[in-house]
């Protein structure tokens, strides 16, 4: 269940994480289970029935967003409207006008409107990932699916885009925004939820700030392990020194082991040792 607020989607490569923000935006029918949306004017309605106003809720920005080389930034950005806003809708509560003084805004936020008139083909890898942000966010909607949106950024530019989620937040805040990243700092730092996912399936979901501050790692040799309590155990790898054990419980630990080795859990680890260990 997605609420309010800003939710990471983890996994390694293939696990799922496009696929499964696809079937959200209506790009792909899911094979199997179901999916419901609703809101507080609308009963839940299976993602099957996905209509209009559903839709009209929605930004998404694809890992790979297809732009048209020989569009402008700002003709882009219109043309991104026109198709979010019907012609009926267009008349009846968005003018022309209040359009591009949108567009205008949108384009000084990710700071793309001194280069409106220049042609997509001519940005930067960074430039164009900040446009396609930029059309995500076009039509406020209130729930934003993000698939790798500061990927080819340098550290500035990162810090730029996310500081636009969280501001994109602070505006309004019954939003809700999805967002996939490898960057496991951006996550970190921006993130409430955490949903792990591995060949299609949640393998784990925790809030953000009870993983950096309950998981661990334990380094334990081969007669540490055999009497370590292992009931707070989420899994286990055999490694060169001994085993490495992955508990969500640090503090037991701590208190009750302190001669082994117990590192902080990130996120990097816990995705790994999720993946690769093994179950006690």
């Amino acid at each position: 269940t997605l609420n309010k607020g800003i939710y990471a989607l983890l996994g390694p490569n293939g696990a799922g994480k496009s696929t499964f923000m696809n079937i959200l935006v209506g790009n792909l029918l899911p094979d199997g289970g179901e999916i419901l949306y609703q809101d507080e004017q609308t009963p839940a309605k299976n993602i099957r029935e996905m209509d209009r106003d559903y839709r009209a809720k929605l930004g998404f920005m694809p890992q790979y967003p297809g732009m048209y080389p020989n569009f402008t930034v700002e003709y882009f950005m219109q043309y991104m409207a026109y198709l979010k806003h019907t012609e009926k809708k267009s008349k009846a509560a968005k003018k022309t006008n209040e359009i591009q003084t949108e567009i205008t805004d949108i384009l000084k936020a990710v700071e793309l409107y001194d280069l409106r008139n220049m042609k997509i083909q001519a940005l930067s890898g960074g430039m164009k990932q900040r446009l396609a942000l930029a059309q995500a966010v076009l039509g406020n909607p209130s729930v934003l699916i993000l698939d790798e949106p500061t990927a080819g950024l340098d550290v500035m530019a990162r810090e730029s885009i996310l500081n636009l989620f969280r501001e994109y937040m602070e505006e309004d805040g019954e939003r809700t925004i999805l967002i996939s990243s490898h960057i496991s700092s951006d996550l970190e730092s921006l993130c409430d939820d955490l949903y792990m996912i591995h060949d299609g399936k949640i393998v784990l979901h925790e809030d953000t700030d009870v993983l950096l501050s309950d998981y661990a790692l334990l380094k334990v040799n081969a007669e540490q392990y055999e009497t370590l309590e292992k009931q707070y155990i989420l899994k286990v790898k055999k490694e060169s020194f001994g085993y490495c054990c992955l508990t969500d419980q640090k503090q037991f630990y701590l208190d009750n082991y302190p001669q082994i080795v117990i590192e902080n859990g990130t996120i990097d680890n816990v995705i790994t040792m999720m993946i690769r260990g093994a179950a006690i």
